[in-house]
């Protein structure tokens, strides 16, 4: 009687965790933790960087090709913004720098400053309250003493 054929071993199912860099066809640049599926399509995530052709830099958590979790995004304007992300979007509690050094601090839903927060002006005056987008009807001074 023959031998039996071996088995060849099956590939895992499940995507696998890898680090890497990779240089996309626009000249971004990605440096970091990747998944790659069984039918070998990659995509972003864990943790990393993305640096985009217009020298925008994002470091932080990524979930499924997207910016989710804890990171910082920097705009070549000199304005950054660091805090929370859900699917590349600013959102739960963060803070944006101006490029001339004024600061909101607070909450964000899907990229607009949204909920309770304080807003320091570039000459250090700081106002706090509800902010709703672009208004923020009933803010309050807060005095440096």
């Amino acid at each position: 009687m023959p031998p039996k054929p071996k088995k060849k071993q099956v590939e895992d199912e499940e995507p696998r965790m890898l680090n890497g860099v990779f240089m996309f066809p626009n000249g971004d640049k990605y440096d970091g933790d990747y998944m790659r599926n069984p039918d070998g399509a990659i995509f972003r995530h864990g943790t990393g960087s993305h640096i985009a052709s217009d020298g925008t830099r994002y470091v932080g958590s990524w979930e499924n090709d997207a910016m989710t979790g804890v990171g910082r995004v920097d705009y070549p304007s000199g304005a950054s913004y660091e805090g929370q992300f859900l699917e590349n979007k600013f959102h739960g509690l963060g803070k944006y720098f101006w490029p001339d050094g004024a600061v909101y601090s607070g909450s964000f839903n899907e990229n607009k400053i949204s909920g309770d927060g304080e807003f320091l002006d570039p000459d250090g005056q700081a106002w706090v309250g509800n902010f709703d987008n672009k208004m923020a009807l009933g803010l309050k001074f807060k005095l440096g003493l």
